[in-house]
């Protein structure tokens, strides 16, 4: 609801401010600085000037509370319907429109008819003493100068409508998961938008200064140039002045959307896939739109990856399963017990799943060790154990070839490190201390427990209290202190 008030805030300050100027302003300054009007008669018009504004006023308050109703139904209602909300944004993607019709509808008449009507008729009493055909000129006046403030307000109004659209549509994912757009769907192009404001910045302001002029030139036939320049300097920088104004509101309209998606763009280069807001409603919903199904299209290709990287941890798994039964209980064992480490060492979710997925994957190099060693049953050899410790470097050299290596790379390290030792004496590359990948130090741990724990052809596996005991006792020399106590912590929950 302070989103939609603060709207109605920035709408009536805009209105009141233009119709000010538009009216008192401009208007003002065609009537009585343009005609020369008796003391009398400048207080008849100010006063009828005055009540055509309370009825102008009147009469587009109640078109506005018509218009604003769908999008006013969104803040008021507790229990909103999809329809309800759908109804609402699309009357925001108009609302800049419905300004330009209430402008030229109940602003321009509820204005023009009262003044139209009482000048006439004091007129005709004799109360007032301009000619009558100036109401035409007035009325031709009034025109322009509708439709200059038309075309400010149809770009403040665009600007301010943009925050409730963003409201709207976040609603509609929040309550119903919906996403909200127009679809690439033009409610009014950019061609139309550039051919009224070259039409209401290039010509409007001249039909306004020539017909300004032919009743100047009139009311000082026997004046001077010089006071007809005083006058002329008066309306020309009125007129620049709001060139300027309404050249600045269309160039923002354009730039606004065009700096949004290159920061979006930037987003998506540095690897943030957030879909932009669809809040516009000329050939920028296109391009929204666009932007939107590529960062869908790039989703949806990085799932594929990932679900083309979980298919080759599962065949490699599998693979190595049929070789030996003992591996597949095992790496599931390892990868459950290094999430668990991980969590406690509050590694965040993408590290505990490149983690697990390492896990799975560390004994894989024993694809490469012969079967007549890999399933003796009995006691190793030195050089059958030799043969064995090269298992890390097989498996690091396997998952090398994968392609590309973007995709395996984050498991490398946990697959060739996991057999380092806390004191360098380990295998393969004597890595010591902090040194050791991260995931090799958490996996270090949960590999030995459950190789202690688990039962062999040629051995019987530890219990749990003795493995818990070697374990205790290796800290700081075979493993990280750290990640010793964190499992332990695990296990005794």
């Amino acid at each position: 609801m302070i989103i939609y008030q603060s709207f109605i805030k920035i709408l009536l300050r805009n209105y009141i401010i233009g119709s000010l100027l538009a009216v008192l302003g401009v208007g003002g300054v065609f009537i009585f600085h343009t005609l020369s009007l008796s003391q009398k008669d400048i207080i008849i018009l100010t006063a009828i000037l005055l009540f055509s504004l309370i009825i102008m006023f009147t009469v587009e308050y109640r078109q506005f509370t018509k218009d604003i109703q769908p999008i006013k139904a969104i803040f008021s209602q507790s229990q909103l319907s999809y329809s309800t909300i759908q109804e609402g944004f699309e009357t925001a993607n108009k609302f800049p429109i419905f300004a330009m019709k209430r402008i030229f509808g109940p602003h321009l008449l509820g204005l023009s008819i009262p003044a139209i009507l009482l000048t006439n008729i004091l007129i005709y009493t004799g109360d007032l003493t301009i000619p009558a055909y100036y109401i035409l000129l007035a009325v031709i006046g009034a025109i322009l100068v509708a439709g200059m403030h038309a075309l400010i307000e149809f770009f403040l109004t665009t600007t301010a409508v943009q925050s409730v659209m963003k409201e709207i549509v976040k609603l509609a994912e929040e309550k119903y998961n919906k996403k909200l757009s127009l679809e690439g769907r033009i409610v009014i192009s950019l061609k139309r938008k550039f051919q009224i404001s070259s039409i209401f910045i290039g010509i409007f302001p001249l039909l306004l200064f020539g017909l300004a002029s032919q009743i100047r030139f009139q009311e000082i036939s026997n004046g001077t140039l010089g006071e007809y320049w005083e006058w002329a300097i008066v309306v020309m920088v009125i007129n620049i002045v709001f060139a300027i104004v309404a050249s600045y509101l269309l160039y923002k309209g354009i730039e606004q959307p065009i700096e949004q998606l290159k920061d979006d763009m930037r987003s998506v280069q540095s690897g943030s896939l957030k879909k932009t807001d669809e809040i516009y409603s000329d050939e920028f919903s296109r391009l929204t739109l666009g932007f939107n199904q590529m960062v869908d299209g790039i989703k949806e290709r990085d799932q594929l990856n990932i679900n083309l990287s979980e298919s080759l941890i599962t065949t490699l798994a599998a693979a190595l399963d049929a070789k030996d039964s003992y591996t597949a209980g095992h790496t599931e064992r390892v990868a459950m017990f290094s999430v668990e480490i991980a969590k406690r060492a509050n590694l965040d979710e993408l590290q505990i799943s490149n983690l697990r997925k390492s896990a799975l994957l560390h004994d894989i190099g024993k694809i490469g060790i012969p079967d007549k060693i890999l399933l003796k049953d009995g006691k190793l050899t030195d050089e059958e154990f030799a043969e064995i410790k090269k298992h890390p470097i097989y498996g690091y050299e396997i998952l090398k070839q994968v392609t590309p290596i973007s995709s395996i790379k984050p498991y490398l390290n946990g697959v060739r490190h996991h057999h380092e030792r806390y004191d360098g004496k380990g295998y393969p590359d004597q890595l010591k201390g902090n040194d050791i990948p991260l995931f090799g130090r958490i996996m270090a741990v949960a590999d030995a427990f459950d190789a202690m724990t688990s039962d062999r052809p040629y051995r019987k596996g530890f219990t749990q209290e003795k493995a818990i005991a070697i374990l205790k006792d290796g800290k700081g020399t075979q493993w990280d202190e750290e990640f010793v106590e964190l499992f332990l912590d695990y296990l005794k929950v």
